[in-house]
């Protein structure tokens, strides 16, 4: 078994997220940057089908050497090997970019692959793109948002939640697969694991080591505007008998909430 996971690095959730109001991006001096929680329950699962059935777990990232951290981690964690598909050009929010990037060094590169495992999305950009677009590239099955994997031979089951029911499908391989929160309980990094990965080498492939045209690479989204959510007010203690208390509530969602 052949599995590639594909990682990100983001923002620490709970780092302050400053933006910058010239170039509408987020202001990263300061900031820590982690694996994508999402990206991990992806990590965790490769390395539990590696356990169950062998093979090999290779993680996959885009990005700047300052990407080399996260493929660190899941060294530590237990992935077999890491590869950095370096791109210097700074966060576009544009998937479509990212997804031909993946999608080029997956055929040219690493063309035996049995399993592709994403997280669903990044708590950086947000847009849960990514898995689908590289499934669609490379004309393989998906199945997104996956709570339970499970994978015999050359063929795999997948369980997702959707409104109200879980919903069951079956796929043969190779197939993407995006992971969401209660796929598994992802793993810490062990001391030996750590070590490891200290002395492990990453290749690093340029877009040119990919033979990528740039040209073919530039984003079709135009980002217009970014900016802070509004700060949020205090919130209200209202004291008092019950009777004048619900008269204060029912005023305040008529008068100021304008709910009812």
């Amino acid at each position: 078994m052949n599995i590639f996971v594909l990682v990100k690095r983001v923002p620490d959730t709970e780092s302050k997220i400053r933006i910058s109001p010239e170039t509408n991006s987020v202001i990263e001096e300061g900031l820590n940057f982690v694996l994508n929680p999402y990206d991990e329950y992806a990590v965790e699962e490769a390395l539990r089908i590696r356990e169950a059935k062998e093979g090999k777990v290779t993680v996959l990232s885009v990005g700047s050497e300052e990407g080399l951290r996260i493929l660190k981690k899941c060294l530590a964690m237990g992935a077999d090997e890491a590869v950095l598909l370096k791109d210097d050009t700074p966060e576009t929010y544009d998937g479509l970019r990212t997804a031909k990037i993946i999608a080029h060094a997956l055929k040219e590169k690493f063309p035996e692959y049995n399993l592709l495992l994403f997280g669903k999305q990044s708590m950086g950009a947000d847009n849960a793109q990514i898995p689908a677009m590289v499934a669609e590239f490379l004309g393989v099955p998906q199945v997104n948002v996956v709570t339970k994997l499970e994978i015999e031979g050359n063929n795999g089951t997948a369980h997702r939640e959707i409104e109200g029911a879980i919903e069951k499908v079956s796929f043969p391989l190779p197939a993407v697969i995006s992971a969401q929160k209660g796929l598994n309980e992802p793993r810490y990094e062990t001391l030996k694991g750590i070590m490891m990965a200290k002395r492990k080498q990453i290749p690093v492939l340029s877009l040119e080591d990919l033979g990528l045209n740039t040209e073919d690479l530039v984003s079709q989204l135009e980002l217009t505007r970014m900016e802070s959510p509004p700060t949020r007010e205090a919130g209200k203690i209202i004291e008092g008998e019950p009777k004048e208390v619900a008269k204060k509530i029912v005023e305040f969602l008529h008068k100021e909430a304008k709910v009812i």
